[in-house]
């Protein structure tokens, strides 16, 4: 490809918007521009790194078995009613009315057009277990997209989904999957941390994130450092420190505090140590229950576990005002104490812990020695807490650290949920007819492109692996209307990259060579192969590889072989 016909441009100065690495380089080098929040363009150099991307997910895809189809990426609410998702899923998921006033979804997933599909298709035992995947565009109307193609509401995902006879049959293609995501992103150059992980809106009894560290990413890690143990924070479970001494309940008693709608004040305000505290959340379910949240004043409330705990139908949000104080709670100052009209989930350490100083539900004051089961009712307890740095690893006690990653690649069992809904079923070996049993597993094509970005720059540009590379080499040439053999040698190793089958990069532009050079370094292709007057001088081609910046003077003929070989 000749760059004076390629439909890019490069910018000088970085995207205002930018806050991570792959997002300034990919637009700044011509891979992407954006359209509207979330929304992207692949332009022709965006779209090659993609599809390179691609190509490395379907051959690992294919190597366990794996055939790729097609999926329409509109649906008929209907099926997604079957599932339950239609209403589980808050307005991340888009509906509308097609012209006949049918509603309609925009496919954030396939699970459920996969069951039917399976219910219409798969009659005999004889037939499982089989897996299908496809590359289908998606949308999730995220509501904050960020980090360029790191989180985007329009993308293209790998979506799989296994099928087979018996919970057996599903372990193994779970392990197959897991096997192959592993290989794939040892491939791209992505260096992942798998981690157990909420199921969340897929459901079922397992699932896996793979994950790049990263300071800028959105999830938080519970890793053990000797490696037995590795978790999102979302479902992270470590032991925690319940109090050593045993206490009597003491008389509640109404304290003035003013001015401590915080813990951090509270607990200065009455010299008391954070762990003395209880601290109130509130959230609305998107079926319109209120739920009050207490943890001890040293821990966060786990918004993944509350809504689990809570059975939170369409998600959760933040209470506002108003609903508080419906409820007669106030904010800042709020307890479940005297309050009605609402779900109370406490953390099993608050169980535990006697005495705590909590919310009167009166602005400017709290009690002390409030004690849940004398002086309020939990609905629900359970493990509603933040793990945090330093706490203990549930396999071998040693202390856990906190990462942020980024999610490149997910996999579930899933069950029999969505075939369940379908109606897939199979006739058995015994006559009987016994329901499919679903794996689902995802990649994110744009995002795990970003994230090779994200591992491979320098201060120059984009660094790409030869194995997802838009092009094998740059060409630069340099005082073409000075000397023609600048131009006939630069013809002769561009035609004989298309004839390889590797194309190469030609800058064959009429500009400086310090633009030509800054360029190259930018755009990133593994190679940069230099012709001018002063290396056929020298003896031919100037080959600088572009990781480590190394270069060496070769000839024509060597050249040639480093892009058949390419």
């Amino acid at each position: 490809m000749r760059l004076t016909s390629l439909f890019f441009a490069t910018l000088r100065d970085d995207p205002a918007d930018a806050e991570m690495a792959s997002h300034r380089l990919l637009v700044r080098a011509g891979y992407v521009r954006q359209l509207g929040s979330g929304i992207y363009s692949l332009l022709p150099l965006g779209k090659r790194a993609n599809d390179r991307v691609e190509q490395v997910i379907r051959e690992e895809q294919d190597r366990i078995g794996g055939q790729e189809m097609e999926m329409p990426v509109v649906h008929p609410a209907d099926i997604w009613r079957a599932s339950g998702r239609f209403d589980a899923i808050g307005p991340e998921l888009t509906r509308f009315k097609d012209r006949n006033g049918r509603d309609m979804v925009l496919a954030m997933t396939h699970e459920e057009v996969v069951g039917l599909l399976l219910g219409d298709i798969v009659q005999s035992y004889r037939q499982l277990p089989l897996m299908v995947y496809h590359f289908q565009t998606k949308w999730r109307d995220e509501p904050r997209a960020r980090g360029g193609l790191i989180r985007v509401r329009e993308f293209v995902m790998k979506d799989a989904y296994s099928a087979d006879r018996d919970q057996a049959g599903l372990d193994a293609s779970y392990d197959a999957q897991y096997a192959a995501y592993v290989r794939t992103f040892e491939r791209l150059g992505l260096e992942v941390v798998v981690v157990a992980s909420d199921v969340g809106i897929m459901g079922g009894s397992q699932a896996h994130e793979f994950m790049v560290i990263n300071p800028a990413g959105e999830d938080v890690l519970v890793l053990c450092e000797t490696g037995h143990y590795a978790a999102n924070r979302q479902v992270a479970v470590v032991p925690k420190s319940a109090p050593t001494e045993p206490e009597e309940p003491r008389p509640i008693e109404e304290v003035a505090t003013p001015g401590t709608t915080t813990i951090a004040s509270l607990a200065a305000f009455l010299g008391v140590g954070p762990e003395r505290t209880a601290k109130a959340a509130f959230f609305m379910t998107g079926d319109g229950r209120l739920v009050t949240a207490i943890v001890r004043g040293d821990f966060e409330v786990n918004e993944t576990k509350l809504g689990n705990a809570a059975q939170a139908v369409g998600g959760m949000r933040p209470a506002t005002v108003e609903e508080i104080r419906a409820a007669g709670m106030e904010p800042g100052y709020g307890s479940p104490i005297g309050a009605t009209g609402t779900i109370v989930v406490i953390d099993d350490l608050v169980e535990q812990s006697a005495n705590l100083v909590a919310g009167a539900n009166r602005e400017g004051f709290h009690y002390r020695n409030v004690n849940a089961g004398r002086d309020y009712t939990a609905d629900i307890v359970a493990d509603i807490t933040n793990a945090q740095a330093g706490d203990r690893c549930p396999v071998c006690a040693e202390p856990v650290i906190l990462r942020n990653g980024i999610e490149v690649g997910n996999i579930f069992k899933l069950g029999t949920k969505f075939t369940d809904a379908a109606g897939a079923s199979y006739l058995g070996e015994d006559g009987q007819a016994h329901p499919i049993v679903m794996g689902s597993y995802g990649i994110g094509v744009g995002r795990s492109t970003a994230c090779v970005v994200e591992a491979h720059h320098d201060e120059k540009g984009i660094v790409w692996p030869a194995e997802v590379a838009p092009y094998a080499a740059h060409l630069v040439t340099i005082g073409a209307n000075k000397e023609a053999r600048v131009t006939e040698v630069g013809e002769r190793l561009h035609e004989l990259a298309i004839e390889s089958g590797r194309e190469i990069l030609w800058d064959d532009r009429d500009e400086s060579p310090g633009v030509k050079f800054t360029d190259a370094e930018l755009l990133g292709m593994p190679w940069i192969l230099t012709v001018s007057p002063r290396s056929l001088a020298a003896g031919g081609v100037e080959i600088t590889e572009r990781a480590t910046g190394e270069r060496s003077t070769r000839s024509i003929e060597e050249a040639e072989a480093l892009l058949r070989g390419a």
